[in-house]
């Protein structure tokens, strides 16, 4: 069997296991671990021999194994979660909202705004859009039905606003990207500031126009504002105002690198949730049974990606496809529209995770083959990703309010709502493809 034919193969059963829904660590890392054997095994003109193919498959699975483990970066994704898991049970990212719920009630929509930038502050922090729409899902939704808002601006505000973490630093994404595509995390965490927050604020003026054109989808409260709230609303502020700067400014004034930023900003986290006295000995058991499991998924996930690439290293199937696009020489606009196109078709099925250890290894080098920055295309990846978490007919942010939410909001109305966020997200998308300084301005001045 050719390279090209063993290739197609492997990628191929790849993909139906995940339609059959295997998990992507067992669906990517057998089919590697498979693909590894069978290549090893094979000679041209001799019959297949999986015995002779199964002892360097064996060796290269244990060198990678070995070389994935050693990772310094690495380090980076248990704290980042473990800063999420923490501020989460220490109650620092409900306060948010809460503080920002009360800052902001007296407004139109001023409930959606809170909720959305609740998200952009508690998806950030934590590092996961998913979890961000789950926990926010079942605070900020039942908040806003009880003043009367409209259905669909209620669940899809928090689906589109769960997303925001997956640019705003620390994400989860953005490491997982410098660590298979070798590039700078600090330079993807400033590059992902901008782009987030015109996310953000695209959000917020779309609520803002929303409630102007239908004041009745998002009334305000009028009610007296309780004794004390605004002195409230400023204490639940500032806890994750200094997580957030920390990360972003420790980076950016070169006074941490990324690793140093997390260690540091968990070691704040739970100086504060002791302090106020959130955190006790069963939140800091559950936080960190949390941070293990979600920490164990995905290095599972990469490593199992780690062998994948291997494979097709092996293969030579990406300087193949190289030369032939060399050969037929598309232009670049032809070639990115293609990419995005294809990043948005499978992030409709796909979680996050799973696309990037999928997928990176075949476009980065085609990027780079035109001479693309690699940090401008991981925002541009990222924010696809993040586009497709609210994208029709899968959209895991869509399902997961869903799931969380009264049952008088029915499935059509979250992605009803979540409509007019999506056209937002893909004009952000585009003004960051025809602008790159966008996303280049805040690494280049850094650096």
């Amino acid at each position: 069997m050719d390279p090209v034919t063993l290739t197609g193969v492997i990628v191929g059963a790849v993909f139906l296991l995940l339609v059959l829904r295997v998990p992507i660590a067992y669906a990517l890392g057998g089919c590697a671990a498979v693909g590894l054997v069978l290549f090893f095994g094979w000679r041209p003109g001799q019959a297949l021999d999986l015995a002779r193919g199964l002892r360097p498959a064996l060796s290269l699975i244990e060198a990678n194994a070995y070389s994935f483990v050693h990772s310094y970066p690495l380090s980076m994704i248990p704290l980042f979660i473990g800063l999420g898991n923490v501020a989460f049970h220490a109650d620092i990212t409900t306060d948010l909202y809460r503080s920002l719920r009360v800052l902001l009630r007296r407004m139109p929509g001023g409930l959606a705004m809170a909720s959305i930038t609740g998200c952009a502050g508690f998806s950030a922090i934590t590092g996961s859009s998913v979890a961000c729409a789950a926990a926010m899902g079942r605070i900020a939704v039942p908040e806003m039905l009880r003043y009367k808002y409209n259905p669909g601006l209620a669940s899809g505000a928090v689906a589109a606003g769960g997303t925001l973490g997956s640019l705003i630093p620390p994400s989860l994404l953005f490491v997982i990207y410098a660590i298979f595509t070798e590039q700078s995390v600090n330079g993807l965490f400033l590059a992902g500031v901008v782009p987030g927050l015109l996310s953000l604020l695209g959000f917020l003026l779309t609520v803002f126009i929303w409630c102007r054109l239908r004041p009745q989808d998002a009334p305000g409260d009028d009610g007296e504002m309780e004794p004390g709230a605004g002195r409230f609303a400023l204490r639940g502020l500032w806890p994750a105002l200094v997580l957030f700067g920390l990360v972003v400014g420790g980076i950016y004034f070169g006074i941490f690198t990324p690793t140093e930023a997390a260690a540091v900003s968990l070691v704040i986290a739970l100086a504060i949730g002791m302090a106020r006295g959130k955190l006790n000995r069963e939140n800091l058991m559950t936080a960190g049974l949390d941070t293990v499991r979600q920490t164990s998924m995905i290095f599972l996930v990469a490593l199992a990606a780690k062998m994948f690439t291997s494979f097709i290293s092996l293969t030579r199937i990406t300087p193949m496809a190289l030369d032939w696009l060399k050969a037929i020489d598309p232009p670049f606009a032809l070639v990115l529209i293609a990419i995005v196109l294809f990043y948005l078709l499978i992030g409709m099925f796909l979680d996050s995770i799973g696309i990037l250890v999928l997928t990176l290894p075949f476009t980065v080098p085609v990027m780079a083959s035109y001479g693309v920055d690699l940090i401008w295309f991981g925002v541009i990846v990222i924010k696809l990703l993040e586009i497709g978490l609210i994208t029709p007919p899968i959209g895991l942010n869509i399902f997961v309010i869903k799931s969380v939410t009264p049952s008088s909001v029915t499935l059509a109305t979250v992605f009803r709502g979540a409509a007019i966020f999506l056209l937002l997200d893909i004009l952000v998308l585009v003004l960051l493809l025809t602008v790159p300084a966008l996303s280049l301005w805040l690494p280049n001045s850094a650096f």
